[in-house]
C-alpha cells in the first residue's frame, strides 16, 4: 500500500517537512561517501531553514504540554495501563525538557559557526562548492569518513530536541486515527467533517499501488475531498472515472 498524507493547517504542513528531512539526514550520516554526507549537511542547512520560523519552537512546545494534559486525563482509567501513561508522559516531559533548555531557535548554534555559513551561503549555487570556491569545504569532504561522520553527528545533535519531539508529537497524532474502508463514485470521493465536534489535523490514505491510481486530496474543517486520476503515456494526470477503494484516516 501506497501512504499519502494531508496536513490540514500550516503547523502540520511544517512538522511534516522536518520529519522528510530528518529521515533523509538519519540514511545519509552512516553512509560513507563524501556526496552523501555533502548531500547530508545540505539537509542540515534544509532544516535549519524550516526551523528559522519564529514560532514555530513556540506550537511545538504548546503541542507537547497540551498532549501530557490529555494524558494526565486518563489517570485512573481502569481501561488503560498507568505504567504505559506514564512511559508516554515521561517522554512529552523530556521533550519539552529538552527543546524548552535550547536557547533561541533550533540550529542556533549552527548559524554562528562562520566556517558552516561560508558553506551555507555557496551549497545553493549550482556547483557552487568547487575546490577553487570553497578549499576549506573541500579538504573536509576528502578526510576520512569516520571524521566527516562525527562532525555530522555533532552539528545533528544540535537538532535532536526538535526532532525527537516532532516525531513523537507526528506518531500520538498517527496513533489517534481510526482506519475506514471507502469507495469513491466515478473516482471521487467526499466527507462532511462535524462542525463542532473533534478538530482534524491530518488525512492518511493508502491505496493499492496495482490500481495505478494517485489521489488528489483537499480538505478543510468542514469538508474533506479526494479526486483519483491516473497518468496517461505522457505522464500527464487524468481524472479516473471507475470505482475504487481505499483506505482513509482522519487523525485529531
Amino acid at each position: 500500500m501506497i501512504l499519502y498524507e494531508y496536513p490540514f493547517n500550516e503547523r502540520l504542513r511544517t512538522y511534516l517537512r522536518l520529519e522528510q528531512l530528518f529521515h533523509r539526514l538519519g540514511e545519509l550520516i552512516p553512509r560513507t561517501h563524501s556526496v552523501d554526507h555533502h548531500f547530508a549537511l545540505l539537509t542540515i542547512f534544509e532544516i535549519m531553514d524550516v526551523a528559522a520560523r519564529a514560532d514555530l519552537k513556540t506550537d511545538v512546545l504548546k503541542d507537547l504540554d497540551k498532549q501530557k494534559i490529555l494524558f494526565d486525563s486518563y489517570r485512573g482509567n481502569p481501561s488503560i495501563s498507568e505504567k504505559l501513561l506514564d512511559g508516554f508522559i515521561s517522554q512529552l516531559e523530556g521533550c519539552f525538557a529538552d527543546l524548552n533548555g535550547q536557547p533561541g531557535k533550533t540550529g542556533q548554534s549552527l548559524s554562528e559557526d562562520e566556517w558552516l555559513m561560508g558553506i551555507r551561503g555557496r551549497i545553493g549555487i549550482p556547483g557552487g562548492t568547487c575546490s577553487f570556491d570553497l578549499p576549506g569545504y573541500h579538504a573536509w569532504r576528502n578526510m576520512p569518513s569516520d571524521r566527516r561522520r562525527r562532525d555530522l553527528e555533532d552539528w545533528a545533535g544540535t537538532l535532536a530536541p526538535l526532532a525527537e519531539s516532532v516525531l513523537l508529537l507526528l506518531r500520538l497524532m498517527r496513533d489517534s486515527g481510526m482506519p475506514q474502508k471507502v469507495v469513491t463514485t466515478r473516482g471521487q470521493f467526499q466527507q462532511t467533517l462535524p462542525p463542532n465536534g473533534r478538530t482534524f489535523n491530518l488525512l492518511r490514505l493508502r491505496i493499492d499501488p496495482s490500481l495505478q491510481l494517485i489521489p488528489e486530496i483537499s480538505g478543510n474543517r468542514l469538508l474533506v475531498s479526494v479526486r483519483l486520476m491516473q497518468q496517461d503515456e505522457s505522464g500527464k494526470l487524468l481524472p479516473a472515472m471507475e470505482d475504487a477503494s481505499f483506505e482513509l484516516t482522519l487523525c485529531t
